[in-house]
């Protein structure tokens, strides 16, 4: 059973894709929605979350396009889920106010989150990348630093 969103999975592989290709030049979400075999504007409202959580950053520009926020190392799977979710909350409004789902349903089904997060704090976009290039899903080399200040 998969427990994440579609959503949420593209907001992972945008990251990790972004930082297997942003060297030397940020990647331009029309190239990064073509890897991932989506309509150009499919990512836009997903990527500018990930901006806002500064997970990425956004250049405008001819050469502009998406790049980390921070070195992929640093970036979490449960970061980048929690900064969806959270655009997500915003959007969807207030909770029922039903005495079963406040006092019963929502503390077990959130510390089951909690763990979920605790586990996915483990994961990076390194380890992600690492895995992409052994598989050799990556058409480009490695290309040593991921990160520039």
């Amino acid at each position: 059973m998969m427990v994440l969103s579609h959503r949420t999975l593209l907001a992972l592989a945008a990251v990790a894709d972004i930082a297997m290709h942003a060297r030397p030049l940020p990647v331009a979400a029309k190239a990064l929605a073509a890897r991932l075999e989506l309509p150009p504007r499919h990512l836009e409202t997903l990527l500018q979350a990930l901006v806002r959580a500064h997970i990425l950053k956004g250049l405008r520009g001819p050469r502009g396009g998406y790049e980390l926020a921070r070195e992929r190392r640093k970036i979490t799977a449960a970061a980048i889920l929690r900064a969806v979710l959270n655009e997500s909350v915003a959007e969807s409004g207030p909770p029922a106010e039903s005495k079963l789902v406040a006092e019963v349903v929502a503390p077990l089904v959130e510390s089951a989150g909690a763990a979920f997060l605790r586990e996915l704090d483990t994961i990076t976009i390194e380890d992600i990348c690492q895995r992409a290039e052994a598989l050799k899903l990556s058409d480009e080399p490695a290309l040593g630093t991921d990160f520039t200040i």
